[in-house]
């Protein structure tokens, strides 16, 4: 979080947070996105553990012996992988996200609400409870999107995301596929552009030629975005 919180500090504070499940499976890092009051769409493993988003914790009754039960959910959470495929191939809708190489990409998507569980979220739920009954149990609400290709047995992709289900589909989508195009402009800038050609051996010499990489990219990233440049041969 720190490198956020640095780019935050020169007032570029980011629109959407991407990330992969390296990043998006730790807990810990997406509710530091949320007490940022930054959206995210972060990918995730199958295997994360959810509840669904109308499930509702109870309280047992107090026998008046011992400590008060808490409230909590009765039933285990599920996995992502059993959430997203109870509904069926039927409910997932085809979406367009962008023209690759070989035409236009496409594919399945679903958005639903879930209440991610484990004792990291329990936790973290817990200790942001206000008022003098304290925490009443319940876990928060993130949408699950869900990818399921034609011709595959069950859903094969799964993020994250703060944004919700009235944002539109292919929106989630796009913000969910954006890493091809960090994977895109890295390639360009270490084999176009020389970011891995540097041989020096100190810090403020890496520095520099990290620099004028980056700038020569964002210079090539303008000249694509401006309308009047001549289209390239």
């Amino acid at each position: 979080m720190d490198l956020i919180d640095e780019v935050i500090g020169w007032g570029l504070v980011p629109r959407v947070i991407v990330a992969d499940a390296g990043y998006g499976q730790i807990t810990a890092f997406r509710h530091g996105l949320a007490e940022r009051g930054l959206d995210f769409v972060v990918a995730v493993r199958s295997d994360e553990s959810a509840h669904p988003h109308d499930a509702v914790p109870t309280t047992p009754t107090w026998s008046g012996n011992g400590r008060k039960p808490a409230a909590r959910y009765r039933a285990k959470a599920s996995s992502l992988r059993d959430l997203a495929a109870a509904a069926g191939r039927a409910s997932y809708r085809r979406v367009t996200w962008r023209t690759g190489s070989k035409g236009p990409m496409r594919s399945r998507f679903r958005v639903q609400s879930v209440r991610p569980a484990g004792v990291a979220t329990r936790r973290h739920a817990r200790s942001q409870a206000a008022g003098p009954t304290g925490w009443d149990g319940v876990l928060p609400t993130v949408t699950l999107l869900t990818e399921w290709p034609t011709g595959a047995q069950a859903p094969t992709e799964y993020w994250l995301s703060s944004l919700g289900e009235e944002v539109a589909l292919r929106r989630l989508v796009r913000l969910a596929k954006m890493r091809w195009r960090i994977e895109h402009d890295y390639r360009e800038m270490k084999h176009g552009l020389g970011l891995d050609h540097f041989e020096g051996r100190t810090w403020r010499g890496w520095h520099h030629h990290a620099t004028l990489v980056t700038a020569a990219h964002a210079f090539l990233t303008l000249r694509r975005l401006d309308p009047k440049a001549p289209a390239p041969a």
